[in-house]
């Protein structure tokens, strides 16, 4: 893991098609993700709550070519500098079909659901549904690495006494994750942890929330 330019980089070895950048965004401790499949240059973005300029502006820095804008959920700090984003180039945006009321602006919909499957080049970015912290929030899996968004962060999970949030539900997603393989790494949609990245092993062993709706906090 290294800085450059205020952008945390998590490239993954060179032989590899995907690469993820892990960007810091907003006053509220957001990250967003710049998702490139490294053999064809194509990439999506994923959360745009914040700083548009600040995504495009990598975008062109890296000469990359600008596929879509993937929402793991509709929250404002999520979604606010879409439109400003779409202004600068008008491309897809990918959400889940219970919250597309929530996308700002007049964008292009393109509707998931769980396991619905997004091409980028030589990846397929695989959704999963996981309601809890809101009705359609999303994780997406691209080979052996997790964006959360706001269902699991390191060592915490997403609230779930906003509107639409459910206690239950986010157990049952809670579930769902940690039956990953323990080496998936996560990308959460906030730095609100000790690193901002982790495993699905470690979080097995230190995150409290995933631990108690495995059934593990009375071992």
């Amino acid at each position: 893991m290294k800085i450059l330019d205020g952008v945390v980089c998590s490239w993954l070895e060179q032989h590899m098609p995907a690469s993820i950048l892990q960007i810091p965004v907003g006053p509220m401790a957001n990250f967003s993700y710049l998702v490139v499949c490294s053999v064809t240059n194509k990439a999506v973005l994923i959360d745009v709550g914040w700083d548009a300029k600040k995504l495009y502006d990598e975008i062109v820095r890296r000469g990359l070519s600008f596929e879509a804008v993937l929402l793991t959920h509709t929250h404002f700090d999520h979604v606010k500098a879409l439109p400003e984003l779409l202004k600068r180039s008008y491309v897809p945006v990918w959400v889940h079909a219970s919250e597309q009321k929530g996308v700002p602006g007049k964008p292009d919909l393109k509707l998931i659901d769980d396991g619905s499957i997004i091409p980028l080049g030589n990846l397929k970015i695989r959704c999963h549904h996981t309601p809890g912290h809101s009705p359609g929030g999303v994780c997406f899996e691209v080979e052996k690495h997790l964006i959360t968004g706001d269902t699991l962060f390191v060592d915490a999970c997403g609230r779930v006494d906003l509107p639409g949030s459910d206690q239950q539900a986010m157990q049952a997603s809670l579930r769902k994750l940690a039956a990953f393989p323990d080496d998936t790494i996560i990308y959460p949609g906030h730095d609100y942890g000790p690193t901002p990245t982790s495993t699905i092993g470690d979080q097995k062993r230190t995150n409290y929330y995933l631990r108690e709706a495995m059934g593990l906090m009375s071992r």
